[in-house]
């Protein structure tokens, strides 16, 4: 099982996802919403110098507490603009 977290607010994302590619087409789909609106604005009250800095995680929810298999860099968006991690 595949969840998106904002690494910089520990923040986890709405969804689970089967694979790698679901949770990626998702986060093609939150880098078109514009830095400063939902689910992008992020939660500091610094948030207009802040970012959000998205991971895709793989954990294995069989155990309890679910087991982190890894955690894909994926995706960064910020006033500054959105910046891949990696060749979505």
């Amino acid at each position: 099982m595949f969840v998106i977290e904002d690494e910089l607010h520990g923040e986890l994302q709405d969804g689970k996802f089967a694979t790698l590619q679901d949770a990626i087409s998702e986060l093609k789909r939150i880098a078109k919403i514009p830095w400063d609106q939902a689910p992008n604005k992020a939660p500091c009250q610094s948030w207009r110098t802040c970012g959000r800095n998205y991971a895709v995680i793989d954990y294995d929810e069989s155990c309890s507490p679910w087991k982190e298999l890894s955690r894909t860099y994926v995706l960064d968006v910020s006033a500054a603009g959105v910046k891949w991690d990696m060749n979505p």
